[in-house]
């Protein structure tokens, strides 16, 4: 799959991070969620290609990137630290700038890499999030029952790793099939044999937790510095119409309290995994947001 993209392992801030990249035009840093990939863009890479020259990392911890155990304060899974990782591998490749569109986990470490980093992100595209705090804050009993991952994954190692490494294919297979996706025949079986290749060890497992561990810890600690200050960039947010976001949150509302811009945005006719279930038309709103030569 994405056999047109080269492979590339760079390091960058203490870990290798395993990428594609390939195409032409403006960089466009692309950045998958839990628990995949870079493979989620498969179905639209090749298009995009045409406009735009793709940067397809597996973030830290997923895919064929570091895996490092987690520290006591799971720091370095931090959404910080990920988007550190992406700055330094978007730097080794020589881009000072560049779009950023993040779908689960990746939406969120975009979110991060837009505060931090203003001057590095031209554009901020998130697919099917609302922020990690606003969804906390604002938990009850209806996102415990769907979202219930969020508070199994960050219990104390090694309990959540022990069980689900008892039937890591079943709890994959499970999750790409839940949040309104309606079960994962989206899912290319080429892909689905690849993030099982990915997922089912006990170091991802590991470091899949640990990224909850983070958005449940430091990374709450982190997003408190949005009472001062607002993500700078243009910023598009789509939705599944059939997920968790659309009937439990106001995505346009949520990320507008944190955005210093108008924030633009609509639902798509899907649930979670909007990259695979309906690729083309995530392919027209990238297009039209990020803008493309014909």
């Amino acid at each position: 799959m994405l056999t047109a993209f080269k492979h590339e392992r760079i390091e960058a801030n203490g870990v290798t991070i395993h990428l594609r990249h390939g195409g032409s035009g403006p960089p466009l840093l692309l950045l998958h969620g839990f628990p995949q990939t870079h493979v989620i863009w498969h179905k639209i890479a090749d298009e995009l290609a045409r406009h735009y020259t793709l940067v397809m990392p597996d973030l830290r911890g997923y895919g064929d990137s570091s895996k490092p155990p987690g520290l006591p304060d799971h720091s370095n899974y931090s959404k910080r630290a990920m988007a550190q990782d992406m700055l330094e591998v978007m730097g080794a490749l020589g881009f000072a700038s560049f779009l950023l569109c993040g779908h689960d986990r990746g939406g969120r470490v975009a979110h991060r890499l837009a505060l931090d980093h203003p001057a590095a992100v031209q554009k901020l595209m998130l697919i099917d999030i609302a922020p990690t705090r606003t969804m906390y804050e604002h938990t009850d009993q209806a996102f415990a029952t769907a979202y219930y991952h969020w508070f199994f994954l960050i219990q104390p190692a090694p309990l959540p790793e022990t069980l689900i490494g008892n039937s890591a294919a079943f709890f994959l297979h499970t999750t790409l099939g839940g949040w309104g996706s309606q079960g994962a025949g989206h899912i290319d079986p080429a892909a689905m044999a690849e993030y099982e290749r990915c997922f089912c060890t006990p170091q991802a497992i590991h470091a899949a937790c640990e990224d909850y561990r983070a958005a449940a810890a430091i990374d709450l600690e982190h997003d408190r510095d949005h009472d001062s200050r607002k993500i700078a960039c243009p910023t598009h947010v789509v939705w599944g119409d059939q997920g968790v976001i659309e009937r439990l949150f106001d995505p346009l509302r949520d990320w507008q309290a944190k955005c210093a811009l108008p924030v633009s945005g609509r639902s798509l006719p899907a649930g979670h995994f909007i990259p695979e279930q309906v690729p083309q038309l995530l392919l027209a709103e990238m297009l039209e947001f990020f803008g493309a030569d014909s």
